[in-house]
């Protein structure tokens, strides 16, 4: 079972509906912890709602073509995660902060005709992300590090070694994954991967991508 998912360990656990947070480029992952800055006031709304009942929102990232329903609201991805709020304090100026714990990913089914000014969908969770990933143990840890340091090393950036050594693999995909600078489309990749294993073969995949690009440009510069 993905660490934080207690509460849910089968289909029925979860509800049919949820409430959807369109936002482009944000990852959450089973397991993952994603902190949110609330201020529109339909999400004010929705979270509102959210607290009084099962504490769940689904995180979908908005369509990547752009194309835009009757209503000028952006097609969704058919691939979001659950997220439950597990921490919410309010601010002086009327904000939510908030800390959503990734519970199972989803694929949208219908996108429900609702009243309320935040849009509801009927879903299908990935049931298999409320139980321990086998191929976890599969993954190539020492890639993957070597991967990462060397993202690091290239962006003059610095990383707490001590962590990332005690984070099992599980932990250590989903955060770098999460925290991953990428795009939008790179960052859906890595939510649709069908297992741990795929996902870190992703984020190697991607970030050496990404390094020969920055290679290539800093030989173009000295040309």
């Amino acid at each position: 079972m993905q660490a934080g998912n207690a509460h849910y360990r089968q289909g029925a656990d979860l509800p049919a509906t949820i409430p959807v947070f369109p936002l482009a480029a944000a990852l959450l992952l089973p397991g993952g912890r994603m902190p949110l800055n609330i201020f529109e006031p339909r999400y004010l709304q929705m979270l509102d709602q959210t607290i009084a009942g099962d504490r769940l929102i689904g995180m979908v990232q908005p369509a990547f073509d752009g194309e835009m329903r009757a209503d000028d609201e952006p097609e969704l991805c058919n691939v979001g995660c659950v997220g439950r709020v597990t921490s919410l304090s309010e601010t002086g100026d009327g904000r939510y902060l908030i800390s959503l714990q990734g519970v199972c990913r989803f694929r949208i089914v219908q996108e429900l005709a609702v009243k309320t000014p935040f849009r509801q969908c009927r879903i299908a969770p990935f049931l298999a992300d409320l139980a321990e990933d086998p191929s976890a143990a599969e993954i190539d840890r020492p890639a993957l590090l070597r991967t990462f340091r060397a993202y690091l090393e290239a962006n003059e950036l610095e990383a707490d070694w001590e962590s990332v050594s005690r984070a099992d693999n599980t932990m250590l995909v989903n955060a770098l994954s999460m925290m991953s600078p990428y795009g939008a489309a790179e960052k859906q990749a890595l939510l649709e991967a069908p297992d741990l294993k795929a996902r870190a073969e992703t984020l190697i995949a991607i970030t050496e991508m990404a390094l020969a690009r920055a290679n290539e440009d800093f030989g173009s510069s000295l040309q």
